[in-house]
């Protein structure tokens, strides 16, 4: 394996390493289940089976795979109470509701400019 050395700045680095992590991150997030499990949080606390319920047609492993993505990238907090059985609960971090309201933006714009996506699709598609 052979790696280059890097001639930049420290800040050219910096950077560099938080484009890296960008590109890592949306690569993972920018999944309609991660959208959809993002919104279906909102700003509360949910269960696993309550989540299942509110994203249509997610299944068990999809929901199992993204909540453990997202927890990954500390969107979203995992709190286990220890009873039995256990109850596992789910909440959005602080990240987490910002990239709501980025998401909630854009969907925001779609409405906006749904009438342009339209015909410019219908244009295209003749």
């Amino acid at each position: 394996m052979v790696t280059k050395q890097f001639t930049g700045s420290p800040e050219d680095a910096d950077l560099r390493r938080a484009d890296s992590l960008a590109r890592e991150i949306f690569s993972d997030v920018a999944n309609k289940w991660a959208f959809l499990i993002i919104e279906a949080l909102g700003e509360d606390t949910r269960r696993f089976s309550e989540l299942r319920d509110d994203v249509e047609g997610i299944s068990h492993k999809m929901l199992t795979q993204n909540l453990r993505m997202l927890e990954r990238y500390g969107l979203v907090e995992r709190t286990v109470h220890p009873t039995v059985p256990p109850r596992v609960e789910y909440r959005l971090t602080e990240p987490g509701r910002a990239l709501r309201a980025t998401v909630d933006g854009m969907c925001g714009w779609t409405h906006q400019y749904l009438g342009h996506i339209e015909a410019a699709r219908r244009r295209f598609d003749t």
